[in-house]
């Protein structure tokens, strides 16, 4: 249900910009005329991107590359923003990492490296720019989770876990910020056609078998998340099959979830 009226055209800041829903999501804000602030690793390819939309849809575009699994890094971006005087009124937390496999096959390093982007990058971005949206009275957020957060994922097992942080924090937020004019969106995709499908799927070949139907378009997801962000939607879960699937998870009991999840998760190992 919408919580509130959708905010004017303003400030974006998307992270995880320069491939996959990120990108998309940045031409979705883009096309209904809001200036960007875009965030990854890679400068070059944000400035491809940066070039594009600028000269699609006439909107300012800002460049800051960072590595948010590293401390600080949110608190360096916001710092820098209030330098140039710019207020960002929604924050798109789409930067993440997935690993695919066996738990006991990643190395410590690995399962830190997930939990250090995708939990904790994502928790300093929300500290760093929500107090200034709730003095305001006005913003969004929008958290880029997924399906695997509404079960355990047997072969995603430290992946699941942090999208399951996401959505726990996303709905947390959401009540606690009910009156303050903010509002906080959890986008939940299930497995989507983009670059990280595409590195998983080379280190296993199962994932490259999946069939068509079960593989989101990024363009549709991205489409999706945006609009649910902007009426002010805490839970969103694009593509009916995905749908079908958490509302069933929720109906089922957790033994008999939990034995599902091993048998159809191994089957992927």
């Amino acid at each position: 249900m919408s919580a509130k009226p959708t905010i004017a055209p303003s400030t974006a800041l998307i992270t995880g910009a320069s491939s996959g829903i990120g990108e998309a999501l940045a031409h979705c804000f883009a096309r209904d005329g809001h200036a960007l602030v875009l965030v990854a690793r890679s400068e070059s390819r944000l400035q491809t991107l940066a070039g594009a939309l600028r000269n699609e849809h006439g909107v300012r575009v800002d460049v800051l590359p960072a590595d948010l699994a590293r401390p600080g890094a949110a608190d360096t971006l916001a710092a820098t923003l209030r330098r140039k005087r710019r207020s960002i009124d929604v924050l798109v937390n789409n930067a993440g990492v997935l690993e695919q496999g066996a738990f006991v096959d990643a190395t410590p390093v690995r399962h830190q490296q997930l939990i250090d982007l995708n939990v904790s990058g994502l928790t300093a971005m929300v500290a760093a720019f929500v107090p200034a949206m709730v003095r305001r009275g006005r913003g969004r957020v929008l958290n880029v989770a997924s399906i695997a957060a509404f079960q355990p994922v047997p072969g995603l097992a430290t992946y699941a876990a942090t999208k399951a942080y996401v959505l726990s924090l996303t709905e947390s937020l959401a009540e606690e910020l009910l009156d303050s004019g903010v509002t906080v969106t959890a986008l939940c995709p299930g497995i989507t056609a983009t670059a990280m499908l595409d590195q998983a799927a080379q280190g296993n070949e199962r994932l490259a078998q999946l069939p068509g139907f079960v593989v989101g378009e990024v363009g549709a997801v991205a489409a999706e998340g945006y609009r649910a962000c902007m009426a002010g939607e805490v839970v969103t879960v694009p593509g009916l099959l995905n749908r079908a699937a958490t509302v069933a998870g929720r109906a089922t009991p957790k033994w008999l979830l939990r034995r599902i999840a091993g048998v159809l998760g191994r089957r992927m190992l």
